[in-house]
């Protein structure tokens, strides 16, 4: 009787579906779900055909979104398309240029669908009603499709020809995750206060953040998109939204570089109003300090209003020569341990805090 002797079976070989190769890009199958507090602003878009989504689905990512708040720029819009457009097709990088109009009252809409029918990688976005540049810039970033976002203005006032440079220094330099044109001169409207007041609220920000800051509010800038996503619903829907977004990195250990850029006199008319947006620059830069650090702003006052206290109440002792404290020494020292008890039970919620 012949013996069968078994052999163990193979083990089976698991078969792991290969993933894209490095550096690639996932397929572009259209804008990200738009956050249901933005749907005011966005106009209701149909549902795409079939056809049209396998068309989408066939194109990759672009690795830059250039995005382009315009509000009533209809006479020189077409000028920074022609700039920026230049720029991006002379360099190797894959990009579209998202065209927000926050509802112009001019014919800005028609010059940029006008643009986008000539031009393949613009992308015209229309609010049905203006948000400001914040929220454009917002809702831009949330749409965007690019690994890495640019904000630029359209008055021809910053250098966006050099765009694809700030692009490359993310690309080759991943320490960093946001790159900002600093300007090295004011051509705004009012100079003559924009400069000390946007120095001393620099300067501001510089001392609570512990940053050299050279330009604090510059509306040149590239950065990570996915860094970004989780500050985004900090933004105003103002002109310190670029304050906002370089705090917000600072504050959280993203390294920021600073290249030097001119800046020209705008085209058309400004938006920008002096004592209003100063006011409310001076406000969000506390707001972003507190935020994140609320120790910075609340902690100095309540000790020198203890400190101020204890060294009035010892004068108050040796005045009257008896141990009389008189009601405004009682108030500074009482506030003062209110403030920094303030202070420390902020400074906790901070840190017990587990989102941003």
């Amino acid at each position: 009787m012949s013996e069968h002797i078994s052999t163990p079976a193979a083990p089976a070989t698991e078969v792991i579906p290969a993933g894209p190769p490095p550096g690639s890009r996932a397929p572009q199958h259209g804008p990200p779900a738009p956050h249901p507090a933005d749907t005011a602003y966005l106009p209701a878009q149909p549902a795409p055909s079939t056809a049209e989504e396998s068309a989408e689905g066939a194109e990759p990512r672009p690795y830059v979104t250039i995005v382009l708040p315009c509000y009533n720029e209809g006479k020189h819009v077409l000028r920074e398309i022609d700039r920026i457009t230049e720029a991006m097709v002379a360099s190797e990088l894959s990009y579209e240029l998202l065209c927000i109009d926050d509802a112009s009252t001019d014919n800005t809409l028609a010059v940029l669908n006008d643009a986008a029918r000539r031009y393949p990688h613009i992308r015209v976005m229309p609010f049905r009603r203006n948000g400001g540049s914040g929220t454009a810039r917002r809702i831009g970033t949330q749409q965007a499709y690019g690994e890495i976002v640019v904000w630029t203005d359209a008055d021809m006032t910053y250098e966006n020809e050099r765009i694809p440079e700030l692009v490359r220094i993310l690309r080759d330099d991943d320490s960093y995750d946001q790159v900002v044109g600093a300007r090295t001169s004011e051509e705004g409207t009012h100079k003559w206060a924009r400069v000390p007041a946007k120095w001393l609220i620099r300067k501001i920000a510089e001392k609570l953040s512990n940053q050299t800051i050279p330009d604090l509010n510059s509306g040149l800038r590239a950065f990570r998109r996915e860094v970004s996503l989780p500050y985004l619903r900090l933004l105003p829907p103002g002109f310190s939204c670029v304050t906002t977004i370089t705090l917000a990195f600072l504050s959280n250990q993203h390294d920021i570089k600073y290249v030097p850029t001119t800046y020209a006199k705008r085209e058309g008319v400004s938006k920008f109003h002096f004592v209003r947006d100063a006011y409310r620059y001076i406000l969000q830069v506390l707001r972003m300090v507190m935020y994140f650090d609320p120790l910075k702003v609340m902690m100095p006052p309540a000790l020198w209003l203890f400190a101020i206290g204890v060294v009035k109440g010892i004068v108050d002792i040796f005045r009257y020569q008896a141990l009389y404290f008189p009601a405004n020494t009682v108030l500074l020292i009482v506030s003062g341990i209110m403030i920094g008890s303030l202070a420390l039970l902020a400074d906790l919620v901070v840190r017990s805090r587990t989102g941003v």
